[in-house]
């Protein structure tokens, strides 16, 4: 009878072990798929299947139109490193170059995991006469014409011109950020959207501040 209990202690004692193991092993598993709450993963990286499947048309929408508006933006702001006259201007243009550039690399990126079409040109920067008309939709972009009379300004009336060109294209900017906070799924590209909302916002006011707006 000894015997017989010992047996199906043992045995027991086996079937907790396992599961035991089991259930060890399948936290595991779990940690390497976790998110931290903002859809992007914690460990192992997601695989191209993953990356599809966590983002909706607004966020392609939201790359797409971002990646030519921040080029614009890098454009203007290396005119400003050879003809603004005022330190601020040339400082100012110096941050929105250094903040934009990775961001297009970031975005560049999401569109070829996602299989999506990569932006390479400005709408309104084609002075052939093609596709100047594609920045209508996209608020805040300078039309080539703007763009030329940056070109040829010099002095404080490039600095004034291109904090009141900038002024518009940041709300731009910001506008549509903000669809993309309200209608994008993609974790990544919504806390890019919130980055680009709050260091916007802060050029705008200074840059006014500097036209003695406020």
């Amino acid at each position: 009878m000894t015997s017989t209990r010992s047996l199906v202690r043992r045995a027991a004692l086996g079937v907790t072990a396992a599961t035991a193991a089991l259930v060890l092993a399948a936290c595991g598993s779990d940690g390497g798929s976790s998110d931290n709450g903002s859809g992007t993963r914690t460990s192992a990286p997601a695989s191209a299947e993953d990356t599809a499947g966590a983002h909706n048309d607004q966020d392609v929408d939201f790359a797409q139109g971002m990646i030519p508006h921040h080029q614009q933006a890098l454009q203007m702001a290396q005119m400003a490193k050879s003809q603004a006259s005022s330190a601020e201007v040339k400082d100012l243009a110096s941050r929105i170059e250094k903040a934009q550039d990775p961001e297009i690399e970031t975005m560049s990126g999401w569109l070829e995991a996602w299989g999506e079409n990569v932006p390479s040109g400005m709408p309104g920067m084609d002075h052939g006469g093609h596709g100047s008309d594609d920045s209508s939709d996209m608020p805040g972009m300078m039309d080539a014409k703007d763009m030329d009379k940056l070109m040829e300004a010099s002095g404080t009336n490039f600095d004034t011109m291109f904090l009141t060109m900038m002024v518009e294209h940041h709300e731009g900017a910001v506008q549509m950020a903000a669809t993309e906070q309200d209608k994008g799924r993609y974790g990544p590209a919504k806390k890019l959207a919130d980055d680009i909302i709050t260091a916007q916002t802060a050029e705008i006011e200074e840059m006014n501040q500097l036209l003695g707006k406020s």
